[in-house]
């Protein structure tokens, strides 16, 4: 039996998944946390990313890895590959005014026929643009920009700072994957190429940038380090959503809505996306094709922060929520508790609309937050079909989705069949699968578990009430 592992390092945690590589049979997995907070040294990536892999028993028996990542961070070396500062997270949301600078400059329609996308503050060019605004001495500095899954495969090939790598300060060996270069809005889904002129503008100077790799192909081999042994074969990695499109399988007719940290709505397609209104970002996908993504930046903490304000767990809030009625006796929840990414509204804040002496009740809070959250999502899926997306299904995908009312009231916000696969790591997965795939050349047809696959329900009031909030919010 061939094993392969694949790594997520996400938002909160580092999530490793050794499978067989012909059966994909998950053998065994482990984890690590992340440090808290938009801004982390990626220092404690590694160390997450070692701690994982030892939870998971290890890689000696392993022939193949494939990291995974949050997209768009920034993390900056000099040259002497060292990490110049903390990497902003794509949830850090300063280089908001950057990214309006960087579209005053351009033009949103430029930026969307050039990269595909319109910068918003998780973009990696605003995050450079603000630290050439912010910290000029650090901007002056950066010899090279990569993203985090770009930083881990260079650390387990070996490359580093000379005081931390086996093989020094390689800038060149950078490499990164279509999916993940193509939020940084400095590079050309539809080309396949840096648009150097872009990054200039963002940065203030030119820098090395990782090499573009195909989906299939293989990074280079690990050197030897602590908790890494020599000569795995490292595959291209991926960007986090495209990853999980990759670990589902996900092909034409599949419209998925990943519900994690932040809520995303993609889906794999033959033709770039180039929306200038900035509400669909063209991406590419890790297996070739495209992946046009609607992200919003309040998604399951929507949850968690109702379920601590009712001081019951997720369960007991899915419960309440389930027994409210549909639209919640006109109670509407707009959750842009961290601002919004979709629509851009970074400063905004949540609000609660609809409040009377009927619907103000703990059952109605309950359902109008996962109502509120869905409805957002739904938003997401009606910009893809504006854009040429034409479902047959939503895959419905995160820990959020496991809650039996997350999935009943799916079925009642959009207006497709819903199918909620068998809880699983899919970010892990679909780097598990670049791993086989740069391993024996051939794409694993792993096969998917759906475990719910609610009737469709569609109340239309639900997203009329929630559009008319939004309107005042």
């Amino acid at each position: 039996m061939t094993l392969v592992a694949g790594v997520d390092s996400s938002t909160q945690s580092c999530k490793v998944v050794v499978r067989d590589a012909e059966t994909g049979a998950i053998i065994r997995t482990g984890r690590a946390a992340h440090p808290e907070g938009t801004e982390v040294d990626p220092a404690a990536w590694w160390t997450a990313l070692l701690a994982a892999i030892q939870d998971a028993g290890g890689l000696e028996d392993v022939a193949a890895i494939a990291v995974a990542g949050q997209q768009h961070g920034m993390v900056v070396l000099d040259a002497d590959g060292r990490v110049i500062r903390d990497a902003l997270l794509w949830n850090d949301t300063r280089s908001a005014p950057a990214a309006r600078d960087l579209i005053a400059e351009v033009g949103a329609e430029e930026y969307a026929r050039r990269t595909g996308s319109v910068p918003v503050a998780s973009f990696t060019a605003t995050k450079l643009r603000w630290l050439r605004d912010a910290e000029p001495e650090n901007a002056a500095r950066v010899a090279a920009v990569a993203l985090p899954h770009d930083w881990l495969t260079w650390r387990l090939l070996g490359y580093g700072s000379a005081e931390g790598s086996p093989l020094g300060p390689v800038l060149d060996a950078l490499v990164t994957d279509r999916s993940d270069a193509s939020g940084t809005s400095y590079w050309s889904p539809a080309d396949e190429a840096y648009d150097r002129e872009l990054l200039t503008l963002a940065l203030g100077h030119d820098a090395v940038l990782p090499r573009v790799l195909a989906p299939s192909a293989e990074a280079g081999r690990t050197v030897a380090q602590p908790g890494i042994p020599a000569g795995l074969v490292v595959g291209a990695g991926a960007g986090d959503n495209a990853g999980a499109a990759l670990g589902l399988g996900a092909t034409a007719g599949d419209a998925v809505v990943s519900i994690g940290t932040s809520g995303t709505v993609f889906a794999v397609t033959d033709a770039p996306a180039r929306d200038a209104s900035g509400t669909v970002a063209g991406f590419a996908s890790a297996s070739g094709e495209f992946l046009p993504l609607v992200a919003t930046l309040n998604a399951a903490r929507v949850l968690d922060a109702t379920a601590r304000l009712l001081a019951v767990d997720h369960d007991e809030l899915g419960r309440l929520a389930l027994a409210a009625t549909p639209g919640a006796d006109g109670l509407v929840l707009v959750p842009y508790f961290e601002g919004e990414r979709t629509p851009n509204l970074p400063d905004a804040t949540a609000s609660l609309h609809g409040m009377t002496l009927r619907s103000t009740s703990r059952e109605n809070l309950a359902r109008a937050s996962v109502e509120g959250l869905l409805c957002g999502l739904a938003d997401g899926l009606d910009a893809l079909r504006a854009n040429g997306v034409a479902e047959k299904r939503v895959l419905l995908i995160g820990g959020a989705a496991q809650n039996p009312a997350v999935a009943a009231i799916a079925a009642q916000v959009f207006d497709a069949p819903i199918a909620v696969p068998a809880p699983g790591e899919y970010v892990a997965g679909g780097a598990a699968v670049q791993a086989a795939w740069a391993l024996s050349g051939s794409r694993p047809g792993w096969p998917l578990e759906v475990t719910a696959q609610p009737s469709v329900d569609t109340r239309p009031e639900i997203r009329a009430q929630y559009r008319a909030a939004t309107a005042t919010a």
